[in-house]
């Protein structure tokens, strides 16, 4: 990481704790005037991100400043798959490949969300048989996203037989690839040292869970 990019997950890190700070003083004050200062904390740390990040300011406040209550970590899982030493990928319309996945819907479980996701966007049936980690998404991946991400690594077999592909409103392609001849990742969602631990975990008798 150049010192450039250090720099800025610096202050994206601050942002987002004056962020979190502000929410929980707007979902816990009762002065009146606390709360205005809290909401000002809040536009701040928008104009910061805003600055440090490609997106504009109403965007940042659109994905950064919209929810109430005590704020959390967003859960993602991303489903691994390997057929003869070789990962599934899937295509996004960007052009770039990651592993299936994405928010964990509030009725799914971190398994069942990974199945769900397989299926969705690799039109796969497969079932989940192991947790292979739990990922800070901001330590592991780049660029920093606005919110903190617990990334569920889960590991799946294939179920029955394998269904043709379909495009679909998240992936474009889909494809099994040897870990030594990856396409171009998107590394916000996915990166080669993601999928070799998938690896290992799959070909291991025994995985305990790594977690950060």
């Amino acid at each position: 990481m150049t010192p450039s990019e250090q720099l800025q997950q610096r202050w994206v890190s601050w942002a987002k704790e004056l962020q979190s700070l502000a929410q929980a003083g707007l979902t816990y004050g009762a002065d009146r005037f606390d709360l205005e200062r809290y909401q000002r904390v809040r536009e701040i740390s928008a104009e910061i991100l805003a600055h440090y990040t490609d997106l504009p300011l109403e965007q940042v406040k659109d994905l950064f400043c919209g929810e109430s209550g005590y704020q959390t970590p967003k859960v993602d899982t991303r489903a691994a798959l390997f057929q003869d030493d070789c990962v599934l990928l899937v295509q996004e319309s960007n052009g770039l490949w990651s592993l299936p996945g994405g928010w964990c819907d509030e009725d799914q479980t971190v398994r069942s969300n990974a199945v769900k996701e397989l299926w969705e966007e690799a039109g796969i049936r497969g079932r989940a048989v192991r947790l292979v980690a739990v990922q800070d998404r901001n330590r592991r991946n780049w660029p920093p996203y606005l919110q903190n991400i617990a990334k569920h690594l889960v590991l799946c077999e294939l179920e029955g037989e394998m269904d043709d592909f379909h495009e679909n409103l998240e992936t474009v392609g889909r494809g099994f690839f040897p870990l030594d001849a990856l396409p171009p990742l998107d590394t916000r969602r996915t990166t080669e040292e993601q999928i070799a631990l998938c690896y290992r975990a799959a070909q291991a008798e025994t995985w305990e869970t790594l977690f950060d």
